[in-house]
């Protein structure tokens, strides 16, 4: 009996020890009675801390954990979306161009003046190609300023009456390069909830604290703008600065440039304007918001825009003063680290600047043309109109959506579909990337040219009056 005892006693000891070799394990003692007395026992009861002995694992284990491990998807799950192939071009983005081997009416590109494959254009390229070739091989600070790359720069400024300007590569890092170049961390930025993704994304790299108001609302602009200055006395300490569009990508809506430089100025903030889709566009002569609005261009602190719309060609530009221009040419990571300009495409912006400024019946042209697609889709069943009437950006949207972004873009993508289907008419709808956070309603996009004909109008105003009935009738 009594070695029995023993034994017992001496696996329990074993088991104790065992337990005790784990330093992590964590252990209650509970209490068995043999042979009248009271033998206590640690328990393990943190499964969790317990930890393997150290030692090589084995080729057999290496492989099996190989053949459990999955790796991260470094993709989103590709959606019906994202499969979606747009229609190709088979020849220049002019208002007649071929997809799938058909004469389509143009209404995807925002050719706002008609200079795609102008004449005189094609000519200044071909020039500049001949005696520069195509590309820069560098930055402007390292070898790749050419002296045409300066004379584009003075054409822009004095086209439009500002001090200087600087071109930019490409439209878009117009934008996410200017605005991180002054907005820094700790400032704070108004700025509408309607902008397009290029703004969004100079926001996101400027760190900058992002303040948003109402799409176009005044009144809204203005609730903002108090709240962030009234009884903040640290406001007076930092940079402060509004942030729209001159005409919204995103709605077709137009700025009221001249409330917003009262508001400006009365709470102090700096106002920075891309003129994408409004340089050579608004005004008289097609010098933008501020001649659109008769506000002298120097109230607006920093102006940019992209010369891929109106005049067709490639890269932006940002105007303004001497010092907000300098800032750029050493901070602007766009500019300094980014390849220029190739020559050619500088060359076919100064030539633009110049037909429209030796032809002042180009704007007069387009907003006549803006007019007569106005009133044609005003009365379309099941959509409706959200632009500005004299935008060159015509934007409809569905009277009764769906309550889903996703299911509007659909129905909004089938009347687009057949539209150039049936009657070979281009139109596309205001889809969003995944990353863009736009806040407005999507809808279908019309970008309206000068070059395009009466009948071209007429043409999209007929297919989009017959077709929409038939897509919206079951919902």
């Amino acid at each position: 009996m009594a070695s029995n005892f023993l034994q017992l006693l001496d696996s329990t000891l074993e088991r104790v020890t065992s337990v005790l070799d784990f330093p992590s394990a964590r252990a209650v003692v509970f209490g068995v009675h043999i042979g009248g007395r009271f033998l206590s026992l640690p328990k393990l009861v943190d499964g969790k801390s317990y930890k393997h002995p150290k030692r090589p694992l084995t080729k057999k284990e290496i492989d099996e954990l190989c053949d459990e491990w999955v790796p991260e998807s470094l993709i989103p799950p590709i959606t019906d979306e994202m499969r979606y192939e747009p229609p190709v071009l088979e020849s220049a983005a002019k208002p007649h161009t071929i997809i799938n081997g058909k004469d389509v009416v143009n209404f995807a590109s925002a050719n706002y003046l008609g200079l795609t494959g102008h004449e005189k254009q094609l000519d200044s390229s071909t020039s500049a190609m001949e005696k520069y070739g195509v590309g820069s091989c560098g930055p402007r600070g390292f070898y790749g300023t050419i002296d045409v790359h300066l004379d584009c720069e003075t054409r822009i400024a004095k086209f439009l009456g500002t001090p200087d300007s600087i071109i930019y590569s490409y439209g878009l890092a117009t934008m996410f390069s200017t605005i991180p170049c002054f907005c820094k961390k700790g400032d704070i930025v108004v700025v509408d909830e309607g902008v397009h993704w290029g703004i969004q994304n100079g926001l996101y790299l400027s760190r900058s604290t992002i303040v948003y108001f109402k799409h176009n609302d005044m009144e809204s602009l203005r609730n903002v703008l108090e709240k962030i200055t009234a009884g903040n006395k640290r406001a007076k300490e930092l940079r402060r600065y509004i942030v729209v569009e001159a005409v919204y990508q995103n709605s077709g809506q137009i700025a009221p440039l001249n409330e917003i430089i009262r508001l400006k100025e009365k709470y102090l903030f700096r106002v920075l304007l891309d003129e994408s889709n409004s340089f050579g566009v608004l005004g008289r002569s097609g010098r933008g918001l501020s001649e659109y609005h008769g506000v002298p261009i120097e109230k607006i602190d920093i102006v940019t825009a992209d010369m891929g719309h109106a005049l067709a060609t490639e890269g932006g530009f940002c105007t303004g003063s001497s010092r907000v221009i300098d800032h750029q040419r050493l901070s602007s990571s766009g500019y300094v680290f980014s390849a220029s300009l190739p020559p050619y495409l500088a060359s076919a912006a100064i030539t633009a600047i110049n037909v429209l400024e030796d032809n002042p019946a180009l704007p007069e042209k387009l907003k006549e043309n803006i007019a007569i697609l106005w009133k044609g889709l005003s009365n379309i069943q099941g959509l409706s109109l959200t632009s500005d009437p004299k935008s060159p950006i015509v934007f409809l949207k569905l009277e009764k959506s769906t309550g889903s972004t996703k299911d509007d873009l659909k129905l909004l993508q089938a009347i687009a579909d057949r539209a150039l289907k049936e009657d070979s008419v281009f139109v596309v709808t205001s889809k969003r990337s995944t990353i863009d956070k736009c806040r407005l309603p999507v809808g279908i996009r019309l970008f309206v040219s000068a070059a395009h004909t009466d009948s071209d109008l007429l043409k999209a105003c007929e297919s989009l009056k017959r077709v929409t009935p038939l897509v919206l009738m079951n919902h």
